[in-house]
């Protein structure tokens, strides 16, 4: 049976490959067939090869243009990542240093008098013992110590003192413990212990931290006048102190926090993540080992996997990141996508365009290029006789029409340009500064994840009015209690992103509130207040503004800080510059804020005339004053 399967089986696969033969041979014929026809379809046709043509130039061009973009932005949005993954790392070893430093003032106790008489008697010292317990105590409750298990102290003998035992005697001599062998040797050394089922005195002593993993800080105690080693301090903390801080930064969707000792062996991670956990290729580890901080690609087991990595200073423990590269580059994959996406309905909207060309405007458009370029020689009478009704016919009605248009506005030309310069200003009043919207989104995200709700709703409430009055319909002109209010809005949101340096008062006569004035007027003044004024002060500044009555026909608006100041030779040159036509930015923009009064001071001058504008005054390291005038215009 066996021997007649086996030639069964030969039978059919000689009878398939006879099939496939055939098959493979029509398909190819088949193939060949539609090559040629299109290869003819395209030298038969001028319109076909136009159209070849142009794909292949528009094609190239464009996969060209998206792929050095799809490289460009890879590299961008990656080395994005992973700097940003760098500082967190960077955060994280910084915050145990501070951690380790602060714990490590409990070390101050070996200079306690009473410590140092308990350590180097021989004799029983309850007065001492009981002494020295109340400064532990008194160092708890000033530093607020919670994380801190227990602190002792031990002469070389074996007779200490802690919080957990009272004054006890160790079973052991202490100096086979190998940390106080080392710190023997080393006096001036500070030992950070890692985690283990309990402190290195405990062990020594048989006493067991239960269900708990301690980190130990030990150090000497040394004689004020010989500085010769006495004894020693031990500070036992609670693990869970390093361990709460992988709960307070992420990396990646999947990403993780761990930490090496200087040997390279993990000494915390999180539970759940520890079968993730794989060893480093010796190279990758001994460069880990040997480096503060770097970042590296690894690729030793399974999918890559990006590390990052920096060292306590205090400790020396290595903090590591780990998590998969395909996450720190999932956003230059998004990106590669939306340029395949834009380069191919570009080559279909090319395709589509040549088309319509050369189906419907070829010929009625060389006609009107002729007559287009006699009228750009100047014969504005070489208009078009258009024929039928479809869209080139009203294109060559267009064009005689504008031809019309155009003697007409030669003889407008001077209003156009004053209209021009108006729509220019306008355009100015509207813009809307980028950086203050970022950056107030930003503050509105991180206090939404720090839970301050009341404030995100109050910073999102002076956003949104902040925004209405400042586009207001395209209105040139609100009354100055809405000028006010927008100001107050962009005041309070600055507020709560520089609250250690601003503070601002707004006095306005209550008669002036109705009155009318151009939009966007005082809130470039404050803000150059703020950002050249105030901020670069070591202290809590004030913005006030005033409002006033000048006398019937006028008013002034004052905005006061103060800041730094100026000196008198840059007071001068921002004066100067208030003269001058042209733009701050056109003239290399010397002096820092010049853009935004001169914006004001020209719209001043444009709506109300010359008389009116801008003053500015300033006292180096006192602050500055803007003054507005502006006449009284009663609706």
């Amino acid at each position: 049976m066996k021997g007649g399967q086996r030639i069964d089986s030969r039978q059919a696969l000689k009878r398939g490959q006879e099939t496939q033969i055939p098959l493979t041979t029509e398909v190819t014929s088949i193939l060949r067939v539609i090559i040629m026809k299109l290869i003819r379809w395209i030298f038969s046709s001028l319109r076909a090869k136009l159209l070849t043509m142009f794909v292949i130039l528009t094609s190239i061009p464009l996969i060209a243009v998206g792929l050095v973009s799809y490289q460009k932005s890879f590299d961008t949005v990656s080395e994005h990542n992973k700097a940003a993954t760098m500082l967190v790392v960077d955060q994280l070893a910084r915050d145990i240093d501070i951690l380790f430093q602060d714990t490590g003032r409990l070390l101050e106790l070996e200079n306690n008098p009473q410590a140092l008489h308990y350590l180097f008697s021989q004799s029983e010292t309850y007065d001492d013992a009981k002494e020295i317990l109340k400064t532990f105590k008194l160092y708890r409750e000033t530093y607020k110590y919670d994380n801190v298990l227990n602190i002792t102290m031990v002469n070389l003998y074996g007779r200490g003192i802690s919080e957990r035992r009272g004054v006890f005697l160790l079973d052991k001599n202490p100096l086979r413990n190998p940390h106080f062998t080392y710190l023997l040797s080393h006096p001036e050394s500070i030992l950070n212990i890692p985690p283990s089922d309990s402190s290195p005195l405990d062990r020594l002593d048989g006493f067991q931290y239960p269900n708990q993993n301690v980190i130990s800080i030990m150090a000497t105690v040394k004689q004020r006048i010989t500085h010769e080693v006495i004894g020693f301090i031990v500070i036992d903390l609670e693990d869970a102190v390093v361990e709460q801080f992988f709960d307070s930064f992420s990396i990646g969707q999947t990403g993780f926090f761990y930490i090496l000792d200087d040997a390279g062996n993990p000494i915390f991670s999180p539970t759940d993540k520890k079968k993730s956990i794989q060893s480093l290729q010796a190279t990758k580890l001994t460069h880990l080992l040997n480096n503060q901080h770097d970042s590296f690609v690894d690729n030793s087991v399974g999918k890559p996997k990006f590390i990052v990595f920096s060292t306590s200073t205090a400790t020396g423990w290595k903090i590591i990141g780990q998590v998969p590269l395909q996450e720190i580059v999932e956003d230059a994959n998004e990106i590669r996508q939306l340029i395949i996406i834009s380069v191919a309905l570009s080559i279909l909207f090319t395709i589509t365009l040549y088309f319509f060309i050369t189906t419907r405007l070829t010929r009625p458009v060389q006609l009107l290029k002729n007559k287009m370029r006699q009228a750009a020689s100047g014969y504005l009478e070489a208009k078009v006789k258009p024929t039928g009704q479809d869209e080139i016919a009203d294109l060559g009605n267009s064009f005689n029409i504008m031809l019309d248009q155009i003697k007409m506005l030669l003889d407008q030309s001077i209003s156009e340009q004053e209209q021009i310069q108006k729509a220019e200003l306008r355009t100015l009043q509207a813009q809307i500064n980028p950086h203050f919207l970022y950056n107030t989104l930003d503050s509105i995200v991180w206090m939404a994840e720090a839970g301050k709700d009341e404030q995100v709703i109050q910073l999102v409430q002076a956003l949104s009015r902040f925004f209405r009055i400042s586009l207001n319909k395209g209105r040139d002109w609100i009354a100055l209690s809405e000028e006010i209010e927008h100001v107050r809005n962009y005041l309070v949101i600055q507020q709560m992103r520089y609250r250690d340096i601003l503070d601002y008062e707004i006095m306005i006569d209550p008669e002036l509130y109705e009155l009318p004035i151009l939009k966007m007027t005082l809130q470039p003044i404050v803000e150059n207040a703020l950002y050249h004024g105030l901020k670069n002060k070591r202290t809590k500044g004030l913005i006030r503004i005033l409002g006033r009555s000048k006398n019937k026909h006028n008013m002034e608006l004052i905005i006061e800080d103060n800041g730094i100041g100026m000196n008198p030779e840059k007071l001068e040159q921002l004066r100067d510059q208030l003269n001058k036509q042209r733009m701050p930015e056109e003239t290399g923009g010397e002096i820092s804020g010049g853009f935004g009064l001169h914006n004001v001071h020209e719209r001043l001058r444009l709506y109300y005339g010359n008389s009116y504008g801008v003053k500015i005054d300033s006292t180096d390291q006192e602050g500055t004053q803007v003054t507005l005038q502006i006449p009284i215009k009663r609706g």
